[in-house]
């Protein structure tokens, strides 16, 4: 069957998740690759990945697209499901031959609800897809394909799970695909460099962060691993294939779990000789960091979230600010950047924690940082603590895909509040001198960072002038501008 793999268009500047660190909007326009959705179509010659939103792709653009093909997988997120149903329904009325297949965090969540949703949806996937998708496109009927659900008779039919993925090895790799279906050129992520390309060695993430998506709805908690020879002749075929990059990130939920596998991953990738950033927890030793730096590594995200000690038991994290404080003196020590990422919301949080956390932030001071409202996400633990506690509430992002925060403390904290925590968070973190000196003197002496700094900043001002609105609505009238149906949100 000809197989067309789509991240589907939704709102503005939103990428869908379909390998995203964090499936909302963000305060900057990011894409990241659709590196799920490339795996099963490396298996399949006939297939095509579209990846609508880094390539300016509309709805109805896609509904043509998908008149030539008779099987659809389309990668969906919560934010953006109802979006994507409609499309499915609109590709579906225009090609009724096509087969549709719903893949990603929510149809592992609740099956029977997406099955649901919509006759549009043929079949659903749940957690890895990548040899169920292409066994089915390849003639395997659906009740020998583990981990799907479909309807038989009326009756929705949910097969049992399929085991995870093993042989990492085995599996096609991402970069072909890029190749083949995809403008590199087209993607950004403010703090890499541009234009970059981005790839797993690993799947699977052994922290149990309550929050966390990825491995509470898909890829798992198990750690496996791809072989050093596998990674770097894929480095190498990046290399020689993508011409003008700059960057290969290593998009693995955590890349340097393992000091031993770390460092002898490093030892071949420092005969590239090329620049690359990666994921990082806070536990990663100094030994393992200067190893990373002699092979060319750059950048590393680390996940801090907060500078409370309870919070980050709450969370679950498996850190400690003093092992955040030692990491990041040593990744400093070494010449390493550092993007951080922080959470305002998470159970625990006051106005006092927020605060403390604002200061333990400007302390480690990293080179750039993204600040994001808690999202109890269906399927996480966090989740389900929300759940039982009475604290969730609807709308978690708003008709552009920016969040809201779907978690609230009555009598602590309030939407309105959290999202100006957020906004002074951003202000006074950049507005130091040493902060913002580094952004003036990388637009003194980079004529292409001085451009992309000008449209992350244009981008960045308009959505803090919509919050700041919205703060003002709330706390003007006592109610959440979001519910009452207002024209201008978040």
């Amino acid at each position: 069957m000809r197989t067309l793999f789509l991240n589907p268009p939704s709102f503005d500047g939103f990428d869908g998740g379909a390998g995203s660190r964090w499936p909302s909007t963000r305060e900057i326009e990011s894409y990241w690759y659709p590196v799920w959705l490339c795996y099963p179509a490396g298996m399949l010659e006939d297939s095509k990945v579209l990846d609508a939103p880094p390539h300016g792709v509309s709805i109805q653009q896609s509904i043509e697209t998908a008149k030539d093909f008779e099987l659809l997988i389309l990668y969906t997120s919560s934010p953006g499901f109802h979006v994507d149903v409609k499309i499915a329904e609109m590709m579906k009325d225009a090609n009724p031959k096509l087969q549709v297949a719903f893949v990603g965090p929510p149809v592992t969540i609740e099956p029977e609800k997406v099955l649901n949703a919509s006759k549009a949806i043929d079949f659903i996937v749940r957690r890895e897809f990548d040899y169920q998708i292409a066994n089915y496109a390849k003639g395997t009927p659906f009740s020998e394909l583990p981990g799907v659900s479909y309807r038989q008779n009326g009756t929705n039919v949910h097969n049992p799970e399929a085991p995870y993925i093993e042989d990492l090895d085995a599996l096609p790799w991402v970069s072909k695909v890029y190749k083949r279906d995809l403008d590199f050129r087209r993607y950004n992520v403010p703090f890499l460099l541009n234009p970059y390309v981005s790839f797993y060695t690993t799947r699977g993430c052994p922290a149990m962060c309550t929050f966390c998506l990825w491995p509470q709805t898909h890829s798992g908690h198990r750690w496996r691993l791809r072989s050093v020879q596998d990674i770097v002749g894929e480095v190498k075929y990046t290399l020689e294939n993508f011409p003008g990059l700059k960057e290969i990130f290593f998009d693995d939920d955590t890349f340097n779990y393992r000091k031993q596998r770390t460092i002898e991953l490093c030892a071949e990738l420092k005969k590239l000789n090329f620049t690359w950033s990666c994921t990082s927890r806070v536990t990663t030793d100094y030994d393992t960091l200067k190893a990373m730096k002699e092979a060319g590594c750059r950048l590393m995200i680390v996940g801090y979230e907060t500078g409370d000690p309870q919070i980050l038991k709450n969370m679950k994290k498996g850190a400690t600010v003093d092992m955040a404080l030692r990491f990041t003196e040593n990744a400093h020590k070494l010449g390493l950047v550092v993007h951080g990422d922080f959470i305002i919301g998470m159970p625990g949080e006051t106005r006092e924690t927020i605060r403390n956390t604002i200061n333990f932030a400007k302390k480690l001071d990293a080179e750039t940082i993204q600040v994001s409202i808690a999202h109890a996400y269906p399927g996480t633990e966090f989740y389900e603590y929300a759940k039982q506690n009475n604290l969730v509430q609807l709308n978690m992002a708003d008709e552009q895909g920016h969040q809201l925060p779907n978690v609230v403390y009555p009598g602590i904290l309030d939407r309105a509040e959290m999202i100006d925590w957020v906004e002074r968070f951003y202000t006074e973190y950049y507005f130091r001198p040493r902060a913002a000196w580094r952004i003036v003197r990388k637009a003194i002496f980079d004529g292409h960072e001085r451009k992309r700094l000008y449209g992350e900043a244009k981008t960045y001002l308009k959505l803090h002038k919509k919050r700041k609105k919205y703060v003002a609505d709330y706390r003007a009238t006592g109610v959440d501008p979001s519910l009452r149906g207002a024209q201008e949100r978040v």
